[in-house]
């Protein structure tokens, strides 16, 4: 014991006192399974590993009372202390680094009084600001997690993490800790009080996870085609349900089963006045067995928090039931446990937009489903859960359906009867550090191949904030190179270099006709690979640190801009009234409402057709080559005439559309409120 730390050794004294035995009967056991011959670092960590996890066993059981009296949360945060500091030799540090604070507190410090004002205002308001107390990283939480999955999960206990410590820099402090988990148990207790509801009764293994619209919540209204009303909107882990409020009561409770295997269609949405879309505040839900879509609106004045946060929950219930379904988990138990750690994930988020209430917390990163759908990788991260899912034993004392049912959730999946076999079905020999290593690394591969793309997507913030006219300057920049080519075509196809010409020309055609143009393709592909290569070998990625784009300060006054934006606006316009006429004048041709032009096309065509089948087509391609090529010589000038585009234009021109009549639908679907 001489080589634990300080605080390794308290946390192993209370474990013992927990299990009822002594410190070195735990030791001996320890040291019974354990192989190497040195006591090095990782024999610390592991006695502190050992004897944590078999305490917290039996801390477990009594989940909900030690949660309330904050003796949970202090001996678990001791044990990620005594987990990140196992050794005296990682103790010393700490201890080095401690005295240096202490000292430098004792000098004055001479900050102008604004800024001590500001100082203690942000103490007051934030108390999760704390820095001279013991503080735990990233790596120890992670670990609580892969034991007990209540303060964080182990899929994204990263993610949690981060969250939680924006604030004290990626340190958490016991004070937020402690306050975390007894929001999460004061969330759960709420939750288990909301009414049912009305018309509907639950399944055992049906939970409510949130509501919204009730008299002492913010109001919900839904919308149908042309009509709306309020109403209480309730979420549980199987469906969604909105109760349109009556005279005196709530109506029965239309429901939207979220668990069927049917495409659902969720997605944000605008409402308004007489249908106008103007507040971006409201969701969206279709589905095949709905006739209409049904639109749900959660008013507030400023921004659109409450429907982001209602749009991510449903969209992790919807997601947690596609993974149970694609992935084929059939124990019944095994299922649950996912549903419980759902159920855990969003309660957390309840807990943590309860904390942060000043700037609310992205729900993704509570949400395991809603954040793999969107990470890189996050299939990978997925795959890796379901296989994990099915190893662990889900009777354990720590497992997330045994911490939800230890707080008294009143839902039961099974008898114990039942749990104890299908448990034992379902159980793995494996431990909860084998089942959970592999997962972890997957999801920092993910996690690290999010920050790669991050770091990527913020070279180009930059391009994004640029205006109309230095977007186009910076493509004209970036197209030089391709500029400086095309007077080197121009040149070959217009025989001032005949020498040149001849052998591009000879080229081509031996290449069409030996049908070369995969390997030709190859050669050109290869010059490439070569081109960069020769880049790297130069280093021209030290040179090439930058493009500068020089542009020309423009002087205009408001009226010039206005003038120019105007004729940028012509512009456009007159392309897309091009383009419609265009495709107006095809399908006139194609109707043979043009029944001239529509015979002329037709024996083109046919023509074409013959030519495509009997004259094999790289003959074809020779001819069109040999042809530019001649049509750009001295000789094309003398053949070329004006007349055949002349007439070519004259035929198109001579194309009436088929007439056009635009109608608003406004009349027919009329939008509007009652």
């Amino acid at each position: 014991m001489k080589h634990l730390s300080s605080i390794a050794i308290d946390v192993i004294h209370r474990c013992a006192l927990q299990l009822g035995t002594s410190v070195d009967k735990l030791v001996e056991e320890f040291d019974a399974g354990w192989s190497p011959e040195d006591h090095t670092r990782g024999y610390s960590r592991k006695v502190v590993e050992f004897v944590f996890s078999k305490a917290l066993n039996v801390e477990c059981k009594y989940i909900e009372e030690k949660i309330t009296d904050g003796s949970f949360s202090r001996f678990t945060f001791d044990a990620m202390l005594a987990w990140e500091m196992p050794s005296s030799q990682d103790e010393e540090p700490r201890m080095e680094c401690v005295g240096k604070e202490k000292e430098e507190r004792k000098i004055p410090a001479l900050l102008p009084k604004e800024q001590d004002e500001i100082s203690l205002f942000y103490t007051d308001l934030m108390p999760l600001l704390v820095n001279d107390e013991p503080s735990v990283g990233e790596d120890a939480y992670v670990w609580l997690a892969t034991l007990v999955p209540l303060a964080a999960d182990i899929a994204n206990g990263r993610f949690t993490f981060e969250t939680l410590t924006i604030p004290t820099g990626n340190r958490l402090f016991y004070p937020g800790y402690d306050r975390f988990l007894k929001e999460i148990d004061k969330r759960l207790k709420q939750l288990q009080k909301q009414a049912t509801p009305k018309g509907v009764e639950f399944g055992d293994d049906e939970f409510i996870l949130h509501v919204e619209g009730t008299a002492s919540s913010q109001r919900v209204v839904r919308h149908i085609g042309g009509t709306s009303w309020p109403g209480r909107l309730t979420l549980t882990n199987y469906a969604l349900y909105f109760e349109a409020s009556g005279t005196v009561t709530y109506e029965d409770a239309v429901k939207i089963n979220l668990s069927k295997d049917v495409r659902h269609i969720i997605k944000p949405a605008a409402t308004g006045p007489w249908g106008a879309p103007v507040f971006d505040k409201a969701i969206s839900y279709e589905s095949p067995e709905l006739p209409d879509a049904i639109v749900l609106e959660f008013p507030e004045m400023t921004s659109s928090t409450r429907r982001d946060h209602w749009l991510a929950l449903i969209k992790e219930v919807m997601l947690m039931h596609q993974f149970l379904s694609k992935n084929e988990v059939d124990c019944p138990l095994q299922a649950w446990e996912m549903h419980a750690r759902t159920i855990l994930g969003i309660i957390r988020l309840h807990a943590a937009r309860e904390m942060c209430r000043i700037s609310p917390p992205d729900p993704t990163k509570f949400l395991i489903f809603s954040l793999f759908d969107e990470l890189p990788k996050g299939d990978y991260v997925l795959q890796e859960l379901a296989e994990s899912l099915k190893k662990i034993n889900c009777g354990h004392p720590c497992s997330a359906s045994s911490i939800l049912r230890n707080m008294n959730m009143p839902q039961v999946v099974a008898s114990n009867i039942e749990f104890k076999e299908i448990s034992q079905e379902c159980a793995s020999p494996n431990t909860p550090e084998d089942i959970h290593s592999s997962l972890d690394s997957v999801v920092n591969q993910s996690i690290e191949e999010a920050k790669e793309i991050d770091r990527a997507k913020a070279t180009t913030e930059v391009l994004k904030e640029e205006g109309i006219g230095e977007s186009a300057a910076v493509l004209m920049e970036l197209l030089k190179p391709l500029k400086s080519l095309m007077p080197w075509f121009e040149e070959v196809t217009s025989w001032e270099r005949p020498i040149t010409t001849l052998t591009v020309l000879m080229a081509v055609l031996l290449i069409i006709y030996k049908e070369w143009v995969g390997k030709a393709t190859a050669a050109c592909l290869l010059w490439a690979v070569s081109k960069m290569l020769r880049a790297r070998q130069g280093r021209m990625s030290e040179e090439c640190n930058e493009i500068v784009v020089r542009t020309r300060p423009e002087q205009k006054t408001t009226v010039e801009s206005i003038v120019s934006a105007q004729f940028g606006l012509i512009t456009v316009h007159e392309m897309i009234q091009i383009a419609n006429i265009t495709i107006l004048k095809i399908w006139s041709v194609m109707c043979s409402r043009a029944r001239k032009q529509a015979d002329m096309v037709m024996v083109t065509l046919s023509g074409l057709a013959i030519i495509f089948a009997v004259v094999p087509l790289k003959y074809i391609f020779m001819s069109i080559v040999v042809n530019h090529f001649i049509m750009n010589s001295r000789l094309g000038n003398y053949i070329e005439n004006d007349r055949g585009n002349r007439r070519l234009k004259e035929w198109w021109d001579s194309i009436p559309i088929i007439p056009l009549r635009i109608e608003s639908n406004a009349t027919e679907n009329p939008q509007g409120s009652t």
